[in-house]
């Protein structure tokens, strides 16, 4: 029976455990965007190399930052070709055009497929290497040149996190690149851009953001810190997505938002995340899926997988997103959690299984067998194996 108040117990007692907190300097507000040319000033930039990709350069936001470098004599080229799950071999390319044009910084301009496909040409470029000899944890040598990124999207978070997910697209998985050294120099989250975001791109990232926030504090590497910003994340994204999407032009619901994406982000590149992601990083890398409505549709099958092992938190998320679970038999509180999730991601527009994104039965093996060896396994509160994971998928087709 949850009682009142009962499910806090956990914080009662400070966590002195040894915790490292990683961020990089980051400006939050409308128009940290036009900050751009004096940071590239400041970190010393001779010539820079812009990635971003061709949505973005349908927008006003790239015209708008080269002609800020332009005006502020500083040297550019763009590279725009950056698929969604950016793909190996565009990360080599990227690296090759870095060093063929002379250039000693990035500055990445998109979402998440952009931000980590620029942190990839950094790894490359001054460690002289292919990417994929950079996955796991720790494995880059070499500092990467100096990195400004202007997230477009309130989801990835990609610009505060010490994350890099490249798809090995010849081997259909993706690979994740996990390192202080993939730490932006600075992020400039600016929620002006969000502006231009069509309302399934909105819903997408927001569902991503809140699968960051709930996998952070639920993860077995989280601390008071992290805890934070992830239940503060849960509050913002929960009350703020919905309004964001239903009124697009509005700088308060869409700062809310971003905020949001911070936040989680925050929380999830210290604490790292869990199954969600493990298993939407193997649809992403297998069948090119898109992985912020991956995300949503998996996030009520973990958090029922892993109830049991995280009580006290699942029902302190309860609270937070305003579920009266007070006075429930731990099952029902868990189904009434579970529900809200499936209820808040279809009011968003987010209504697919995997079967209606094409996931069949068949795949479910190779999938689970892939996803099993995602290092975002590692810190989920219960500790998957194969067969876990393959139920998760089928309950999800």
């Amino acid at each position: 029976m949850v009682k009142n108040q009962s499910y806090m117990s956990h914080t009662d007692n400070i966590q002195l455990e040894l915790r490292k907190f990683v961020a990089p300097e980051f400006i939050f507000g409308a128009d940290a965007r036009l900050l751009a040319s004096n940071y590239c000033k400041q970190l010393g930039c001779k010539k820079v190399l812009l990635v971003t990709d061709l949505g973005i350069a349908a927008t006003p936001w790239l015209a708008e930052l080269q002609e800020g470098l332009l005006e502020n004599g500083i040297e550019h080229i763009v590279c725009s070709s950056v698929s969604p799950n950016p793909r190996d071999f565009e990360v080599m390319e990227g690296a090759d055009i870095y060093r063929a044009s002379g250039c000693n910084m990035i500055l990445a301009l998109g979402g998440g497929s952009v931000m980590d496909c620029a942190k990839g040409i950094g790894i490359v470029s001054t460690n002289h290497k292919s990417i994929e000899k950079f996955e796991g944890v720790d494995k880059i040598g070499y500092p990467m040149p100096p990195l400004i990124c202007i997230p477009t999207t309130a989801g990835t978070a990609a610009d505060l996190s010490q994350f890099a997910i490249i798809n090995r697209y010849d081997q259909k998985y993706k690979m994740a690149i996990i390192s202080k050294a993939t730490v932006p120099d600075v992020a400039l989250v600016d929620p002006v851009v969000l502006t231009t975001m069509d309302s399934f791109l909105t819903a997408c990232t927001g569902m991503d953001a809140l699968a960051h926030a709930f996998e952070a504090y639920v993860s077995n590497a989280s601390s008071a810190f992290t805890d934070m910003y992830a239940l503060e994340a849960i509050g913002l994204m929960n009350a703020n997505l919905l309004a964001s999407i239903q009124n697009p032009t509005d700088i308060q619901f869409r700062g809310r938002v971003m905020l949001a994406s911070m936040y989680a982000g925050l929380a999830f590149s210290n604490a790292s995340l869990g199954c969600v992601h493990s298993l939407a990083h193997s649809l992403g890398g297998y069948l090119d899926l898109p992985h912020g409505e991956c995300n949503a549709i998996l996030l009520p099958h973990v958090v029922d997988y892993n109830f049991n092992k995280a009580e006290l938190k699942y029902l302190t998320i309860a609270q937070k997103l305003g579920v009266d679970i007070m006075g429930k038999a731990l099952p029902e509180a868990k189904k009434q959690i579970v529900e809200y999730i499936i209820s808040f991601k279809e009011s968003v527009g987010i209504d697919s299984t995997l079967g209606t994104k094409g996931v069949k039965s068949d795949l479910i093996s190779i999938l689970s067998d892939k996803a099993i060896n995602d290092p975002c396994n590692a810190t989920n509160p219960r500790v998957p194996t194969k067969a876990d994971l393959a139920s998760i998928y089928s309950e999800a087709i």
